[in-house]
């Protein structure tokens, strides 16, 4: 059973444990050195994602992840759902959505519907990057797209997808310490499901968007 269809409050259940890797070093994640490792990636290995079920037809779909430079370090530009929707409502997410016939490529969905959520144009946008390819179990292969975001830019959220928008220290996110390992059993004998989660004071960050999150921090940290 997909996490999608099942109800439950992720903030209720008990810490399975903490991931524990050591903090990035604070020289990976500036503009130069992402650019770098971006363009000539290392080997290194995705982490999977146990709540993922790639057994159903997958929609296709694309994220920003998207890097805002301030002047005390990069942060990481994050939105809430709004509770009505049929996918993932009210969870932590990444703007972004399916792909449309128009949509050049994953790069073009990522960006197109970022102007349409929250009103980022592209133009203040520098992709360097993509990170592999992630299911979910509401049946998407999301291709994360990652990019810097140039300030100054003003955001306009489109209230029918999204509740709010707020930032977070890149450098929060990229410590071991602050992932959790979660699980829930499944009902009608469908196993246990295992995920991420990153809280952020009243942020609850889980799911999809927290594997992703460990894939950016797996391939910054090889």
């Amino acid at each position: 059973m997909p996490l999608s269809k099942f109800s439950f409050d992720p903030e209720s259940l008990p810490v399975d444990a903490i991931a524990g890797e050591a903090a990035l070093g604070q020289e990976r994640m500036l503009e130069d050195w992402l650019r770098q490792r971006f363009a000539a990636p290392p080997d290194w290995m995705p982490e999977p994602a146990d709540e993922s079920l790639a057994t159903v037809r997958m929609v296709a779909a694309s994220v920003l992840v998207p890097l805002v430079q301030r002047p005390e370090g990069l942060h990481l530009l994050l939105t809430r759902r709004t509770d009505h929707l049929t996918a993932h409502a009210g969870q932590i997410s990444f703007p972004g959505g399916r792909a449309e016939p128009e949509d050049a490529s994953a790069i073009d969905t990522a960006l197109r519907e970022t102007e349409e959520e929250i009103g980022l144009a592209r133009s203040h946008i520098d992709v360097i990057g993509l990170l592999p390819d992630y299911v979910t179990s509401s049946g998407y292969r999301v291709t994360p797209v990652v990019g810097l975001v140039h300030p100054p830019f003003e955001l306009t959220l489109d209230p029918n997808e999204v509740a709010a928008a707020f930032e977070v220290p890149l450098a929060f996110l990229m410590d071991g310490m602050n992932h959790q390992r979660l699980s829930v059993e499944l009902p009608q004998g469908a196993g246990r499901r295992h995920f991420y989660a990153i809280p952020y004071g009243p942020h609850f960050i889980w799911g999809a968007t927290a594997g992703m999150l460990r894939n950016l921090f797996h391939l910054l940290r090889a």
